[in-house]
């Protein structure tokens, strides 16, 4: 090949890779300019505290769904390592996490209720 062509070929392969890194670049921003937090998912009544220590989806969207997913995953994670550290079962370990989990959670927000009700604390 001769000395024109290759260079033609890299300047090529350059611009692509710019437009590449642009392109995720501004994915990722759009990305985190949707995602959504669980404090403000709460303050806009998408999710809320459940008696078994998990979010709840209230109002379902893919988002919330996925962040509920997310933080589910997690807070099980930390469920098991205690309930195996305490020598207690994971039931157990739920329903004092669901306790806690609601008398920490502000006026205004929702957690599900015995009937199985959405209801505003």
């Amino acid at each position: 090949m001769n000395n024109v062509i290759k260079h033609s070929i890299k300047h090529s392969i350059k611009l692509f890779i710019r437009k590449v890194c642009l392109v995720l670049v501004a994915s990722t921003m759009a990305f985190s300019a949707w995602a959504i937090s669980i404090d403000q998912a709460k303050q806009q009544g998408l999710v809320g505290e459940l008696p078994n220590g998990y979010l709840g989806v209230v109002v379902t969207s893919a988002e919330v769904s996925s962040l509920v997913t997310m933080v589910n995953k997690k807070r099980k994670d930390i469920y098991l390592n205690l309930a195996r550290k305490n020598k207690i079962t994971m039931q157990q370990v739920t329903k004092l996490a669901g306790e806690k989990s609601i008398s920490k959670t502000q006026a205004g927000h929702l957690i599900k209720n015995a009937a199985g009700q959405w209801v505003k604390k």
